[in-house]
């Protein structure tokens, strides 16, 4: 060996103190790198954290939608229930229940005539009063056709059902609707084609001297 190993050695020290500082600043790069990578990461996650908020949040939201519509569900299904119920105004019983329907097949003599009185009421203050030009297809001798006192009984009571609640819902409106536009007109044609076809028609036209017939 040559040389002075003081020098030798003091020359290595210098280079492994370099290789270390090498180290070092190669291990802060790779810190500031993985802190970058770390900061990127936090701002994703709080970004994911954001859409679940706002995903449970909708999710809430729809779960409260839903269970409106089932107890919408469960209010027409309580009407529904409500027409083939027992009828009742009493304080406490939520509104009009219909009762059995008449017996029009048997009823006879008085029976009939009370049955047949309270359709005539509900005709006289409701029904012609308030539903214009499908009240006046009606013809006066609707009382004599059992056709017409089956159409009134189910018109008159689902009206009450419809109309005389303690309260208005959404369901309950929608019911509405659908009598308005769909059951009593249909109701109303049947009750015009049996009044306007019929003996008592015929008679009628003949006494005005417009018709003349054999019944």
């Amino acid at each position: 060996m040559t040389g002075d190993p003081i020098t030798a050695a003091l020359d290595q020290l210098a280079a492994h103190r370099e290789q270390i500082a090498q180290h070092r600043e190669q291990i802060a790069q790779l810190g500031d790198r993985e802190a970058v990578h770390f900061a990127t990461l936090s701002e994703k996650l709080a970004e994911i954290t954001g859409l679940l908020t706002g995903i449970a949040g909708k999710v809430k939201d729809h779960s409260a939608a839903l269970a409106r519509l089932e107890a919408l569900d469960r209010k027409v299904a309580d009407l529904v229930a409500q027409v083939a119920g027992t009828g009742s105004t009493e304080p406490g019983a939520d509104g009009y229940r219909p009762g059995p329907a008449p017996k029009w097949w048997k009823l006879r003599g008085q029976a009939r005539q009370d049955a047949i009185a309270r359709l005539r009421a509900w005709v006289e203050q409701v029904y012609r009063p308030g539903y214009g030009q499908l009240a006046a297809t009606l013809g006066p001798c609707w009382e004599a056709h059992d056709l017409c006192l089956y159409g009134l009984d189910i018109a008159s009571d689902l009206w009450s059902v419809l109309y005389l609640q303690d309260k208005r819902t959404p369901g309950l409106l929608s019911a509405q609707a659908e009598y308005q536009t769909r059951i009593l007109p249909a109701i109303a044609e049947q009750l015009m084609a049996e009044t306007s076809r019929c003996g008592h028609a015929r008679a009628r036209r003949s006494a005005n001297g417009q018709v003349r017939s054999t019944p």
